[in-house]
């Protein structure tokens, strides 16, 4: 089975109450809808700027749809929000492998090599106990990164289950995206690794995704 789909997923992280109008705009671009997530801005060293996290509080907005479509509508929404002004967020989109729980979105395999050949970005997900995304940050800044986007979240994992009067208890998680330029990202992901013991079971998980389309990211 060939497993090169035609379909993207598209990230906007934006200014809080923003992700509803997103959404709004990317329907009128032929996306069938999305996911709001709330997020907070995090950088090192004062240099919010980098990904227009100025701003603390922020909206994550995930999208999918098949690639011509999720690629005009970033254009499109690019125009209307206008992501290359400080402050006004980022868009980047990946590649999706597969695609489960709708009926508005077809996978069809695509002979073409998809996204880019040779990515200048790349999107790494760090996964950590709640309390230590910022410690994900200081080491992403050390090995040079500009920031980063947090969310929460809670696991449920075989070693994140704690008891409390013999209820099992799942701690919560928070979620670090950081893009980064390609030839930054091991150095990155080896900092982030060391720093917080991610070879140690239940410390976290790190994962990276080439980043096909992006806009908003300021050198």
């Amino acid at each position: 089975m060939d497993d090169k789909l035609n379909i993207e997923l598209i990230c906007m992280i934006v200014n809080y109450d923003w992700g509803s109008r997103v959404i709004k705009s990317a329907k009128r671009c032929g996306v069938s809808g999305g996911t709001v997530t709330l997020g907070r801005g995090a950088a090192g060293s004062g240099l919010l700027d980098f990904l227009g996290l100025a701003e603390v509080r922020k909206e994550i907005v995930y999208m999918a749809a098949e690639r011509e479509v999720a690629y005009m509508a970033l254009e499109e929404l690019n125009k209307e929000y206008q992501f290359h002004r400080p402050n006004h967020g980022i868009a980047f989109s990946t590649s999706i492998c597969g695609i489960l729980g709708t009926k508005h979105i077809v996978c069809r395999n695509n002979k073409e090599e998809r996204g880019a050949e040779n990515p200048m970005y790349h999107v790494i997900t760090v996964i950590v106990d709640k309390g230590k995304a910022e410690d994900v940050i200081t080491a992403a800044t050390k090995a040079g990164s500009k920031g980063g986007t947090i969310m929460n979240a809670r696991g449920s994992g075989i070693h994140e289950t704690r008891k409390l009067f013999s209820m099992d208890i799942e701690p919560e998680k928070e979620i670090v995206i950081i893009l980064s330029e390609t030839d930054k990202t091991e150095e990155i992901t080896s900092m982030i690794k060391d720093q917080l013991n991610m070879d140690e079971p239940g410390n976290g998980i790190i994962y990276v995704q080439n980043a096909n389309k992006t806009y908003g990211i300021y050198k």
